[in-house]
């Protein structure tokens, strides 16, 4: 028998036979430990970045342990490390003042750059994007394995915004496959159904006045021969079929705000924009879901973006200290969102039954502004589970949620283990618009353990 190894040799053999579980898990942080951050290589030259702040609030009595929340951006190609962090949920806003309503109120908080390629997250060669909703799965369950001593068991919950959704119903499946723990998946203005909800937006924009019955039988139009490529597997045909749909609804609406059917999404003067030079300008602007301005102009509209990309690239990136000289951060990625293009279109409602059958805690929530992800379409959705519990859930009583005197915020309605929850006066993005009803959502959510 040969003699064994000495421990040193034996890790080095097992990073040299599973080199992206093994590098670059390290990282960086604060002297208090209660940041850190680093890379994780989770494929040879793909490199995702990760964030992971520990509450101040952190309470462990044993029968609750603390729960750390892994939030997923959308986009796709949006970063979760600079949108959700410093815009949504982290410990300090947009001008690195502190943030009330942070979600550290009730969890510990891991934000990453997720696809490879967003970001802080990079590849050293394009082809190395990922391609599909799954691929991009598999690089998050690698991170998260890499991850797992540094969350010491904390249950860990997957709140995911916009495209995010897809990345989160996909990761939570490949991860409890592979013996994980997923304590709980929530869906925020989730891309879950992409025909439900183009299906949606004209019937929706009509009964709010912002087309007329011209516009709503143009949208109606493009949005059912968005159905027919679908049924035809046509997916990226149905993406550019629904890029036209955004130019319709924008051409009869004034340019309603895709994020906000409340809001405009372009200046007085842009009503002179031909019909051609608007699809134009929109196809060639990237952004959360390709629209017009996305992330960029929804977070620019309330004046949160103007300085941000050079905060992110000056005092941000020397904070971090680990970022490569070569690696920018940018909002949002055009080519994460092209080699997704196969993808965009593709339903994930089947990964949300699965879940809700193998009894994970799923919750959904929309926010009642919102046109790119309307309420009117994820609850068509959440009609087409097979989940057996699904009549039971559609009948049960709606409670509402109150939020400092000011009356109704969002009403929850619970069966087992789905969740849905309807949030008030917010838009797309649910914690920026309405932060209070969020944050006792989150709590319901996590069962945090009160201090």
């Amino acid at each position: 028998m040969a003699p064994a190894r000495p421990l040193v040799a034996l890790l080095l053999v097992l990073c040299a036979a599973a080199a992206a579980l093994c590098s670059l898990a390290d990282g960086a942080g604060t002297a208090d430990g209660s940041e850190e951050w680093g890379y994780v290589q989770v494929r040879s030259k793909a490199h995702m970045f990760w964030w992971l702040y520990r509450s101040p609030q952190r309470v462990d009595n044993g029968s609750t342990p603390w729960p750390t929340v892994l939030w997923l951006q959308g986009g796709p190609g949006a970063s979760g490390v600079g949108y959700g962090n410093f815009m949504e949920i982290g410990p300090l806003d947009e001008e690195l003042k502190p943030r009330e309503t942070t979600w550290l109120a009730k969890a510990d908080l891991l934000f990453v750059d997720n696809p490879v390629g967003t970001g802080f997250s990079y590849v050293e060669d394009t082809s190395l994007m990922v391609r599909t909703d799954d691929e991009a799965a598999r690089d998050l369950v690698v991170l998260l394995d890499a991850l797992s001593p540094r969350l010491h068991g904390s249950p860990l919950y997957i709140v995911a915004e916009s495209y995010g959704g897809k990345f989160a119903v996909t990761t939570a499946l490949r991860a409890l496959q592979q013996g994980a723990n997923i304590a709980g998946v929530a869906l925020g203005d989730s891309w879950i159904s992409p025909l439900d909800f183009v299906l949606s937006w004209g019937p929706l924009l009509y009964q709010v006045s912002r087309v007329d019955e011209k516009g709503l039988q143009q949208c109606n139009s493009v949005a059912a021969k968005i159905k027919d490529e679908l049924e035809k597997k046509q997916f990226t045909d149905a993406e550019a079929s629904w890029a036209e749909l955004e130019g319709v609804v924008s051409a009869n609406s004034n340019f309603v705000d895709f994020y906000n059917f409340l809001k405009d999404d372009a200046s007085e003067d842009s009503t002179t924009t031909t019909m051609q030079q608007q699809q134009q300008r929109q196809r060639s602007t990237l952004s959360s879901f390709r629209s017009r301005n996305g992330y960029s102009g929804y977070l620019e509209s309330m004046a949160a973006v103007s300085s941000f990309d050079g905060i992110m690239n000056t005092v941000i990136r020397n904070k971090l200290g680990i970022i490569p000289k070569d690696v920018s951060w940018g909002e949002q990625s055009g080519d994460v969102f092209d080699a997704l293009a196969g993808d965009f279109m593709k339903p994930r409602i089947q990964e949300v039954d699965q879940l809700l059958k193998l009894g994970v805690n799923v919750t959904i929530y929309s926010g009642q502004l919102d046109l790119i992800c309307a309420t009117k379409g994820t609850m068509d959705w959440v009609h087409k589970l097979k989940w057996d519990g699904l009549n039971n859930f559609l009948n049960s009583s709606r409670t509402p949620i109150y939020c400092k005197k000011s009356g109704t915020q969002a009403f929850v309605k619970s069966y087992k283990n789905l969740n849905f929850y309807w949030i008030l006066g917010a838009g797309h993005m649910v914690p920026i618009d309405n932060p209070c009803p969020a944050l006792k959502m989150l709590a319901d959510i996590t069962r945090s353990p009160a201090k």
